[in-house]
């Protein structure tokens, strides 16, 4: 029987270039198969802000030391004023000059619960567009650590925030030293 094929060249078992040539000829011409798409690879991860990260734990901790070493006592009156505002205005708040448009009593809060209010307070202040509140905070005597913590809570929270330009324990009369006038930045029109 003949068969369409050719036979295969003699082989010669010392010449590998010939096994090559003996393989092409048996297989024929070839196709080349389509090229496929690389499967998917992961995205990378997003960097690490590693110096960002400590930075920012390093600035916590020097605030919790300087809270922790600078805490007011029962007796302390509070006050802070931005540079930018004239110390003629803190004097004005200290004596009462200035009206407080609204109030926000802190007695019978536990800090968690005066820390939401308080923020809260002050936000609804400024959106409503208020310029001078006041904040009954408690003497603190009755502190179980001997510390206000109320008092303290909410120098620091004040403090904090940039939309308050000045804050003075209030005059006798209106609450003394358990008690603070806030001097509140108008707001952008």
């Amino acid at each position: 029987m003949k068969s369409g094929r050719k036979p295969p060249p003699a082989v010669d078992d010392d010449n590998p270039q010939d096994d090559a040539a003996l393989f092409r000829s048996a297989i024929g011409p070839v196709r080349p198969l389509p090229a496929t798409p690389s499967p998917p690879t992961k995205p990378r991860p997003r960097p690490l802000p590693r110096m960002a990260r400590r930075d920012d734990e390093e600035a916590l901790q020097t605030f919790r030391r300087a809270l922790d070493a600078d805490v007011l006592e029962s007796g302390d009156g509070l006050s802070f004023r931005r540079d930018d505002l004239p110390t003629r205005v803190l004097r004005r708040l200290r004596r009462g000059d200035y009206a407080a448009q609204d109030e926000l009593d802190l007695h019978h809060c536990d800090a968690a619960q005066a820390e939401v209010l308080l923020r809260r307070f002050m936000t609804e202040c400024r959106h409503a567009g208020l310029g001078c509140v006041r904040i009954v905070h408690g003497k603190g005597l009755h502190s179980d650590t001997g510390v206000p913590v109320m008092k303290n809570l909410v120098d620091r929270l004040l403090r904090q925030r940039a939309d308050v330009l000045a804050f003075h324990s209030a005059p006798a009369a209106q609450g003394g030293h358990g008690a603070v006038l806030v001097l509140l930045a108008q707001r952008p029109r």
